[in-house]
């Protein structure tokens, strides 16, 4: 220990300036990295969300070579992006790894049934460590897509930030000691000076002065050490801004990324606008919003504000919003006078003008507008409107997807010969007769049951009585009672108060909470958990229950509808279902019929989906070849309409000409006997209608193809019982 003043003050700077910046750089890193990492996460995330879409159709029909070249794209674009793969069943379908996939790597990150992803940290032999995140492509039902981003970055930024700090921590401590020197010797000097006079005083000289020079040098010591601080403080302040941004550039990747992942999952322009302007008036409460989407032929325009959605044709807007918004940047806005009007607008859209507005595109095409308006003069922050178009360019696939799905039903209910009801297509009785009971049970409030097997539709079912009902404009809130597990059903159907469990970390509302005035739909009943029928019983009867952790009753006003691929008596006998929710449950019974009950609405549906898709992949196929639609009519469809839909699509996807042949149909198909199944009655049936429907029950014509007169084919029409359905 230093015993004179001098040293000690030396002591004391060099131990104030070191630990302040130790601790401020110590700090700082660990902030820093943190973000870091968060970004890090938040990024594998929107990669592999994004990849996982790009590659479902690819996995679903197996086109390993065109997943491979998508992995290799991303590996060459995104320097980060160290490795890529995709795994089913434990199968390495496709990977960037040159030299075989590491068996280790492989197993080290695995994904549980109904888990939307799994991050972990991994370490090659070299040390090199990574971040590696699983995620589910298509539910997992088409596998699994890895993916690595490296640290090596992250530890390169953090070791350049401590270079840095290191030399400012320097670059402050020298002149610090310089100046504490200077200052110590300043202070020191009249007080040595103060110790001599002392000692020269004696009895004989008290008359002595004693003047004492640099009575401020304490006050510039203090001065100097209060600069060295103020320094200090400053870059800390910087420090902590850069961290303050990190999370705030973070908290907006993340919101982006949740707001994408809701849109992905809705099918309907409609619901994909509504979401997107209730989820952006969270970010920016202007109070309308309008969302213009450009139509196919750049003449029809869909409108859609969160109160009502039209579709107009209107030449000279759609010309003048592209001439407006071309070469513009992310975000205009329009100076005081100019906007844009339309008698179309709604009248709830700021007196028909709009004062800022955001440019949508897709693959670098102008595809729609976003507007926003303000009564009383715009007040958005351009930072937040940046963030709004981010929000908009990573939705724009899946509204376009959106737009050809709306364009082609508006276009397949134009023409004649395809009977739909609500989205859904059949001309079988049964079918029509579970048309005339949605139409009899949606006005009610009754409870309903869906039971079919699956593929069926039983989600079509209950959006068309949601739909046709009086609550039809209010929330329509789905949950598959499957895919959540025993402890996590109860909080998504009820909800939770904060700290209700571990990792709780907010409150959090239910299902019937969010669907308060509108109609909720439980699929998969059978699965629920014993615990959770319970207080499912309790709701269907008093519409009241209390969130996970909390006290207070809640009560809504829901419509409920079940839906079940089990028969749920039977799960009732064997008493893994209530009897009494069955019988809450079971108001109104629906039931769907298989596809192979629906006579030839085969048929019908085949020749749907392959104009919808021949639509959508712009591929020109006419029709579909009798040996291939023999097929079609002679399979079994355990996956119902959905396994249908796929097997058309496929179909499109491999088809040559502009016929679908048997060739292009899954091999399952190709080994089905016609001659054994049938007897050669059924088979002139089959033929019967099969030719009719091709020719839209144009007798004439189906006699010219079928090579038989017009009284002959009537004849066997009427020996077959076959009669014409507009008739």
């Amino acid at each position: 220990m230093p015993r004179t003043l001098k040293g000690t003050l030396i002591l004391t700077i060099v131990a104030l300036v070191v630990i302040s910046i130790s601790a401020v750089t110590l700090l700082a890193s660990q902030r820093y990295a943190s973000s870091q990492r968060q970004l890090m996460a938040a990024q594998a995330r929107n990669m592999g969300l994004t990849l996982a879409n790009e590659i479902t159709e690819l996995l679903l029909v197996n086109d390993l070579v065109a997943v491979q070249r998508k992995l290799e794209v991303y590996r060459d674009t995104m320097p980060a992006l160290e490795y890529l793969f995709v795994l089913r069943d434990d199968r390495v379908l496709a990977s960037t790894f040159e030299d075989g996939t590491p068996a280790d790597l492989v197993r080290a990150n695995y994904l549980v049934h109904g888990q939307e992803e799994s991050f972990i940290r991994v370490a090659s032999m070299d040390g090199e460590k990574f971040l590696d995140l699983a995620m589910p492509v298509f539910e997992g039902k088409a596998g699994t897509v890895r993916l690595g981003l490296s640290q090596k970055h992250l530890n390169m930024q953090l070791a350049h930030m401590w270079r840095q700090i290191t030399f400012l921590g320097l670059a402050i401590l020298v002149p610090a000691l310089i100046i504490g020197l200077t200052m110590i010797n300043r202070l020191t000097r009249p007080l040595a000076e103060l110790s001599g006079a002392v000692k020269d005083i004696d009895p004989e000289h008290m008359e002595a002065g004693i003047e004492v020079k640099g009575k401020d040098e304490i006050a510039d010591l203090s001065n100097a050490f209060n600069l060295m601080t103020e320094r200090i403080q400053e870059y800390t302040k910087k420090l902590e801004k850069q961290a303050v941004e990190l999370e705030t550039a973070h908290k907006k990747m993340q919101t982006t990324c949740e707001i994408a992942r809701g849109v992905s999952a809705l099918g309907d322009l409609d619901e994909i606008g509504v979401y997107l302007i209730k989820r952006i008036k969270k970010i920016i409460n202007c109070p309308d919003y309008l969302l213009i989407i450009f139509g196919s032929d750049k003449e029809s325009l869909f409108l859609i504000s969160e109160n009502q959605s039209t579709r107009v044709r209107d030449l000279d807007l759609a010309t003048t919003l592209e001439s407006r918004m071309q070469g513009t940047g992310p975000v205009e806005r329009f100076e005081d006078g100019e906007v844009i009007r339309s008698d179309h607008f709604p009248s709830d859209s700021g007196e028909g003008s709009f004062q800022a507005a955001i440019p949508l595109y897709h693959e670098d095409t102008l595809c729609g507008v976003m507007f926003s308006s303000c009564k009383s003069g715009c007040k958005c922050d351009y930072d937040a409107m940046d963030m709004i178009s981010l929000i908009l360019s990573h939705s724009t696939g899946t509204i376009k997807r959106a737009l050809h799905y709306a364009e082609e039903m508006g276009r397949l209910r134009g023409k004649p010969g395809v009977p739909q009801f609500q989205g859904m297509v059949g001309r079988d009785d049964k079918m029509q007769t579970l048309f005339r009971l949605i139409e009899d049970v949606a006005p009610t409030d009754a409870t309903v049951l869906i039971q079919g097997e699956s593929g069926t539709g039983k989600e079509l079912v209950a959006r068309a009585i949601h739909k046709k009902s009086l609550r039809g404009d209010k929330p329509f809130v789905v949950i598959n009672c499957s895919a959540y597990p025993a402890t996590l059903l109860e909080s998504e159907l009820f909800g939770h108060e904060k700290g209700a469990f571990t990792g709780a970390a907010r409150q959090r509302k239910g299902r019937f909470e969010l669907a308060d005035g509108g109609t909720v739909f439980l699929d998969e009943i059978s699965e629920v958990d014993p615990s959770a029928q319970v207080k499912l019983l309790r709701v269907l009867q008093t519409r009241k229950f209390e969130r996970l952790g909390g006290d207070k009753t809640i009560q809504v006003d829901v419509r409920i509808l079940t839906a079940t691929n089990r028969v749920l008596l039977d799960e009732v006998r064997s008493g893994r279902f209530r009897e009494d929710l069955y019988y809450r449950l079971d108001v109104v019974s629906v039931h769907l019929p298989p596809l192979r009950e629906r006579g030839n609405d085969i048929a019908l549906l085949a020749r749907f989906f392959l104009k919808i898709y021949a639509q959508e992949q712009s591929r020109e196929i006419d029709d579909i070849g009798s040996s291939a639609m023999r097929a079609l009519l002679d399979y079994d469809w355990p996956g119902n309409v959905r396994e249908l839909e796929n097997v058309m699509e496929q179909a499109v996807v491999l088809s040559k000409g502009r016929v679908v042949t048997l060739e292009n149909l899954p091999p399952r198909f190709q080994s089905i006997k016609v001659a054994k199944s049938k007897t050669i009655n059924e088979q002139e049936k089959t033929l019967l209608l099969e030719t009719l429907e091709s020719c839209g029950w144009n007798k004439k014509m189906a006699a010219e193809r079928l090579g038989i007169g017009r009284s002959t084919l009537y004849a066997k029409l009427k020996k077959h019982e076959i009669k014409d359905p507009d008739s």
